[in-house]
């Protein structure tokens, strides 16, 4: 196992900037995933590490030692591909073993190690299969087994389970995990989807335009999010957003969009505040207020669509001018489109963001 540390690593591409001033470091043993929408810097960043392109600026370093004038093959870096790469003349057999037989190994080295990652990975009856002979799933294991076989200081792996239905993608980011944890290699998993990164993650680094714009456990990165960005991008259904003024009076402090304005509850008045916050509100944190439910925010508004999800069911709300979106209703609700309703959620549930987008925080 080994540590992998980043800094200050930049890309340049004539103008143009595909990774701005990267800094990360992922302890050794951990599973840290890269996420960020298409175009982010997340491939070329791992690149970098790979050695399969140079970057303008910055240094890597592999278990303390400095890497960046070293190629590829002397990295001790294993990287799976999303189109698994695999070698369609050979068998499965003869494409997990192609690493060692590079590096001149033995035949009973050779034959020893594959036997041991064929068992870890359930490959035992497909080495004399062809990859055309192999489904997605296989395809993408003999891709790890290869990688695997090398036993090599840090993994990296971009996008590996994009090819893959649905069903199947589930069942392979459960069996990367768990294999991770087992084998215990440095990890650095690149994704633009989030729901694989929440479920797989040690740690998440989100990316946007080549900068990073927040790293931390799924859970902080989710509850805790640093920008309207992160908050955005994290989550399904995404956060909803209200542009809003902040108005103090000799009692209160009021929030107001639109024709609306509620006090904010237990806030200290005598701080400077600025006159205009972005707040954000999950799906899942708004409930549908009726008797004498209670919320410390409450806003009443039309429902104007509906989305069925089995059990539960995503309806959005006109307030004011704004549509927001409410989650995982009890599918006995009644979400009649043109039904008035009145919506609540607490005020420890809500996120405040300043002009700059950066989130701001309030007692």
């Amino acid at each position: 196992m080994a540590n992998l540390r980043i800094e200050n690593l930049t890309k340049r591409y004539e103008n143009v900037k595909a990774l701005d001033d990267f800094s990360i470091e992922i302890k050794s043993g951990e599973f840290v995933v890269l996420l960020g929408p298409s175009g982010c810097g997340k491939t070329t960043a791992v690149r970098c590490i790979a050695g399969l392109i140079s970057p303008s600026s910055g240094r890597i370093y592999i278990d303390d030692q400095l890497v960046n004038g070293l190629p590829p093959k002397d990295r001790d870096v294993a990287m799976v591909f999303q189109n698994f790469a695999l070698y369609p003349h050979m068998s499965v057999y003869d494409n997990i073993a192609f690493p060692l037989k590079m590096k001149k190994r033995s035949k009973p080295y050779i034959e020893q190690k594959i036997d041991d990652v064929a068992n870890l990975l359930g490959l035992k009856d497909l080495l004399d299969r062809k990859p055309k002979e192999l489904s997605g799933g296989q395809m993408q294991r003999v891709a790890l087994g290869r990688a695997l076989v090398r036993e090599p200081k840090v993994f990296l792996m971009d996008e590996p389970l994009s090819n893959l239905d649905a069903k199947l993608r589930m069942y392979m980011r459960t069996e990367i995990k768990k294999l991770q944890k087992k084998i215990g290699i440095t990890t650095l998993y690149i994704t633009h989807d989030q729901i694989e990164a929440m479920s797989m993650a040690d740690k998440v680094a989100i990316m946007n335009r080549g900068l990073l714009q927040q790293v931390g456990r799924p859970q902080e990165v989710y509850n805790q999010p640093a920008n309207t960005f992160v908050a955005g991008f994290i989550g399904s259904p995404s956060m909803n957003f209200l542009e809003c003024n902040l108005v103090k009076d000799l009692t209160a402090v009021h929030l107001e969009f639109d024709s609306i304005s509620f006090n904010l509850p237990n806030i200290t008045t005598s701080k400077p505040l600025p006159q205009r916050v972005t707040i954000g509100m999950r799906p899942r944190d708004i409930t549908i207020l009726e008797d004498e439910s209670y919320a410390d925010i409450t806003m009443e508004g039309e429902i104007t669509f509906t989305e069925m999800l089995g059990d539960d069911s995503i309806i959005e709300v006109k307030i004011g001018s704004s549509l927001i979106k409410v989650a995982n209703l009890n599918s006995n609700f009644d979400v009649t489109v043109g039904r008035i309703i009145k919506l609540g959620i607490l005020y420890s549930k809500v996120h405040f963001f300043g002009e700059n987008s950066e989130r701001i925080f309030y007692p």
